[in-house]
């Protein structure tokens, strides 16, 4: 639902890079390309990113019990 603040595998802090990934994805830029620049080289860290699934606004319609 929320990225990780640190990698799974090697703990490399990654939560503060998602919104500038985030944002140069969304404006048509090659994901490999951005998560080069960013400085994430590491297979782990790289696939958190590709992986994640954001779907804090999907479950935020539903009402607390």
């Amino acid at each position: 639902m929320i990225i990780p603040i640190r990698c799974i595998s090697c703990g490399k802090p990654i939560a503060h890079l998602w919104e500038i990934y985030q944002k140069r994805i969304s404006s048509g830029e090659d994901p490999k390309i951005v998560l080069d620049e960013l400085g994430l080289k590491d297979m782990c860290c790289r696939s958190v990113f590709l992986t994640h699934v954001d779907l804090a606004r999907k479950i935020a319609k539903f009402k607390k019990i």
